[in-house]
């Protein structure tokens, strides 16, 4: 079997990615281009290594075993290169995390690391947490900060399970305008909701992200859709509508944003929505630089234990 390092990335890219589409932008090769490469490295192998879904682009299990011996090739020759280069990144550690997450679990755990670790140098990226799990079992990314909703199942069916370490419990709250139809309010009711003017994430059908308050019922009026926390913060202060945030966003909601507990309208019942924060990683041993790192997240997660939000009074 003579397999190419071209072969083996393409395999590694589709493996994170999900379609051979992005991964071709991600190596910056042509559709037809991945294709010829996908279609040589199965002709090679002997079997079929992509399967096609609705979803996205799966590997087989034939193809799950060749990527845990691409991974180990394509860094053999990244570390030879490194070699070469004269670079030095044995205290290099590769985080994914949350968007959400990104904005104060991470940095929180960053800023401890330069104090504690000057010498550790981590890389970030944010995304949603199936692309996360994709990228750790694709050996893109050496940690994750993910999320769940219960009753919280193991992020992928793939063998070996992923090493799963639960940060901490967060509570999905209402940020909406402190002036307005909600002004002064603590809690807000199920019913309440229902005509309001909603601030969503763009979502699809594998990778659904934060906006609407979770099994709201009927069509939820959505009014802006943004991605970014900074933009829905801001939609929020201007008074443009309301969207359901992380308990652990506190710390950098604008003054001029309230949050509220959901309650059914039934003696005042908590309707509690809560997310998991796990930090996910490939059963293997760890390096003293993942280590430091895991440390400083679980430092850093401890405040998100408190799901007070800014509310009147």
């Amino acid at each position: 079997m003579d397999l190419s390092p071209a072969g083996l990335r393409v395999l590694a890219e589709v493996a994170e990615r999900g379609s051979f589409t992005a991964a071709a932008t991600a190596l910056g090769y042509t559709q037809s281009g991945i294709s010829r490469q996908a279609a040589a490295l199965e002709r090679e192998a002997g079997k079929p290594l992509f399967e096609r879904h609705r979803t996205g682009v799966h590997l087989t299990p034939a193809g799950l075993t060749l990527l845990r011996h691409a991974r180990v090739v394509l860094d053999a020759l990244d570390a030879a290169r490194r070699d070469l280069d004269g670079d030095d990144i044995t205290h290099q550690v590769r985080l994914g995390s949350l968007i959400s997450a990104g904005v104060v679990l991470v940095p929180t755990a960053l800023a401890a690391l330069r104090r504690t670790h000057p010498g550790l140098d981590v890389l970030t990226r944010e995304g949603t947490t199936p692309a996360l799990v994709r990228a750790i079992r694709a050996g893109s990314l050496d940690l994750a900060v993910i999320t769940s909703r219960p009753p919280h199942r193991p992020p992928d069916t793939e063998l070996p399970r992923l090493i799963v370490e639960q940060l901490t419990d967060v509570e999905l709250l209402v940020a909406a305008p402190a002036t307005g139809r909600f002004a002064g309010r603590a809690t807000v009711t199920v019913d309440e909701l229902v005509d309001a003017r909603w601030i969503a994430s763009p979502s699809a059908t594998t990778e659904p992200l934060l906006g609407v308050w979770p099994g709201l019922p009927g069509r939820p009026h959505i009014a802006h859709r943004a991605r970014d926390w900074l933009a829905k913060l801001a939609l929020v202060a201007a008074g443009c509508g309301v969207t359901t945030v992380p308990s652990g966003l506190f710390p950098v909601l604008p003054p001029e944003v309230i949050t509220m507990r959901v309650v059914t309208g039934t003696h005042d019942r908590a309707a509690t929505e809560l997310r998991r924060l796990s930090l996910i990683r490939p059963p293997a041993a760890l390096t003293p630089a993942a280590a430091a790192v895991i440390d400083a997240l679980r430092s850093a997660a401890t405040p998100f234990t408190s799901t007070h939000g800014r509310t009147p009074g």
